[in-house]
Parts: structure tokens; C-alpha cells; sequence
């Protein structure tokens, strides 16, 4: 019988926290005991998994103590992450986490495990793999492909289509109660809490926090997360905005090539297609082409609009979707469990 392991999630109650569990058990996920846990507000309540209920604790500093757990996902936020991870390290849990906190840590491997399995092998030096932002995942999932093809990219220009499951509950469910006011005229009454504009019927050019040179932090991640994790210095300007859409981010990409490739597109789909969880949908004459309420709910990263610059040889364009809290979260971060156990076992 092959080894069980023991599985703490931090978040538990969250979106992508109870995203976790589904793929999971969809994955059939070594799963021995688990552990949820959460803030005070959340312990006490439950969580089923493959028909047993658990009761979400209170995240403490000694809870982690006795408890054997091998693996403990971390999705409570950057300081939840910053305060509580050191302890799940110390009772011997890897911790995999998908804040923002220790993304580009020196000592921390961020790792998408189609894209660079290898850095997997460094966890020990601090205990801990961080999971990449939404966005950065699914461009890298494009991105290391054509690498593959055609050697250094030498720029990638993006705007980001974001979904409102990036803000987590709160955010799905402004956009839902908004609307649901705009129908019963008194979309001037609805509250703002997950974003500082009206999301309904809107688009919000501004997602995180402004940064000295003109860009914001979730944009600056995009430029920075990717370079660690092509382990290549990659130029990468990024225009990040929010939508109104529940689930699902989706990215107009551009990118350039050295001077002396001529791109090809049927390599390129061809490309695509070949690697792992990544699903080329391009048919523009039929209407066949990647949205939200295509890839929702899946584990894929489909591209479409897949074209030749019509101005220089070198430069392709593309379009990227996919679920933020599935392939942007919660399976990147199962798949780098499985990898892990793979690497260790």
C-alpha cells in the first residue's frame, strides 16, 4: 500500500481554500488525515471530504504541534503566512503556500510544475515552495512551450483580463450582489468593499497597490515572479485590470523573439498543444476560442487567437485562459504536492 499523508490547509473556509479539497479528492490525492484550519471566526464549522466531516480549528501558534503533518497549504493571506508557516516547518510539515509573502524569498522555490520541477529540490533550505500569483501561472504555462521552440524570448507585453474570484469570496460575491442591484435600480446604494469601484457593468484598471515606477504590485509581480520561475531574465510589462466576470482570468499576450525567427503558428499550436495541461482552442472562422465560462471549473490553460505579428516576423500574439482559483491556485498547488512526493518519495 503506498504511503498516506497527512494534510493541513490553512484558509480552509476560503475560496480557494475549499478549492483545495476538490481537487483533492479529484485528483485521488494520497490523503491520510486532515487538518483544516482557519481564523476563530471560522473554527468550529465544518468541512467534508470523500463523506467524512472535519471540524476547521483555530490557526495557533502551537497548533501544528503532535499532529504529523506532512504537507500544509497555506492560503490565508501574506501575514497569516509570514506569522504561522515558520510553525508548520518546525513539526515538520512542507509548506506550500500561495500568498505572496515568500514568492521571491532566494531561499524559497516558486515553482509551476510544468514549467521548472526542478527548483522543487531546494524546499529543504527553508521548508517552504511558494505557489505564483494567478496570472504569472497561467502565462508561464504559454510561455515555456514557445521557449522550448524558439530559445530566449526577448520581450512579452500583457493586459490581463481579471476575474473577481482574484479577491476571493468577497469579490465574487460584490460583483453578484451589485448586479443583482442594478436590476432592482439601486446600483447607487450597493457597498464597496472588495474593490474600490463599482465592478459591476465596469472594468478596474488597477489591481493592488501603486508602485513608484507608474506600475502596480500585481503587475510587478507578473515582471518579477516570471523571471524566477523561466529562469531566464524575461522583460515582461503587464497592464492588469479587473472585469466583471466571477471566475477565470484571461491575458492578451505578446511576444517577441529573437530577430532572426520567423514565427510559425501551426508550430506554435503545435507547440501548445504538446505541453502538459496546456489546450490550444483556435478557430476564429467558427467562433472557437478560449473564454471564462470555457475554462471555469477545469484544470486546463487554453490559448487562442493564436497569430503572426503582421508587421514583424518575430512577434506572436496570443490569448490565455484560465480558472485563477483552480489552475491559478488550488492545482498548481496540488500538483506541486504531487511532485514533491514524487521528488521525496
Amino acid at each position: 500500500m503506498s504511503r498516506l499523508y497527512n494534510i493541513a490547509i490553512v484558509g480552509a473556509s476560503g475560496a480557494v481554500g475549499e478549492e483545495l479539497f476538490r481537487v483533492l479528492e479529484e485528483q485521488n490525492f494520497p490523503v491520510g488525515d486532515i487538518l483544516p484550519l482557519a481564523s476563530a471566526r471560522s473554527a468550529g464549522s465544518t468541512i467534508e471530504f470523500k463523506g467524512k466531516n472535519y471540524t476547521v480549528e483555530e490557526l495557533t501558534e502551537d497548533v501544528f504541534e503532535g499532529r504529523d503533518i506532512d504537507i500544509a497549504f497555506f492560503s490565508a493571506g501574506g501575514s497569516i503566512s509570514a506569522k504561522y508557516a515558520k510553525y508548520a516547518v518546525e513539526a515538520g510539515a512542507v509548506v506550500i503556500d500561495n500568498t505572496s509573502h515568500f514568492r521571491m524569498d532566494p531561499n524559497v522555490p516558486l515553482v509551476v510544475p510544468e514549467v521548472n520541477p526542478q527548483d522543487i529540490a531546494s524546499w529543504r533550505e527553508t521548508g517552504i515552495i511558494a505557489n505564483p500569483n494567478c496570472s504569472t501561472i497561467q502565462m508561464v504555462l504559454a510561455l515555456k512551450p514557445l521557449y522550448n521552440l524558439y530559445g530566449d524570448i526577448k520581450r512579452v507585453d500583457v493586459s490581463t483580463y481579471q476575474a473577481t474570484s482574484g479577491a476571493g469570496k468577497t469579490g465574487m460575491q460584490e460583483l453578484v450582489q451589485q448586479m443583482q442591484d442594478f436590476f432592482a435600480f439601486k446600483l447607487d446604494q450597493s457597498k464597496k468593499k472588495a474593490f474600490t469601484h463599482q465592478i459591476a457593468l465596469n472594468v478596474i484598471p488597477q489591481i493592488d497597490k501603486p508602485m513608484p515606477n507608474g506600475y502596480t504590485k500585481e503587475e510587478m509581480k507578473m515582471t518579477n515572479e516570471t523571471a524566477k520561475i523561466m529562469g531566464a531574465n524575461i522583460p515582461v510589462s503587464a497592464t492588469c485590470v479587473r472585469v466583471p466576470v466571477l471566475r477565470s482570468h484571461s491575458e492578451a499576450v505578446t511576444v517577441r523573439f529573437a530577430d532572426s525567427v520567423e514565427v510559425d503558428v501551426e508550430k506554435v499550436r503545435a507547440a501548445l498543444n504538446a505541453f502538459d495541461d496546456v489546450e490550444v482552442m483556435d478557430d476564429l472562422e467558427h467562433s472557437i476560442y478560449p473564454m471564462p465560462t470555457i475554462s471555469t471549473d477545469t484544470d486546463i490553460t487554453f490559448v487562442g487567437r493564436v497569430r503572426k505579428d503582421i508587421f514583424e516576423d518575430n512577434v506572436l500574439h496570443m490569448w490565455v485562459v484560465a480558472d485563477q482559483v483552480r489552475v491559478g491556485a488550488a492545482t498548481n498547488a496540488v500538483r506541486i504536492a504531487q511532485k514533491w512526493i514524487e521528488l521525496e518519495g
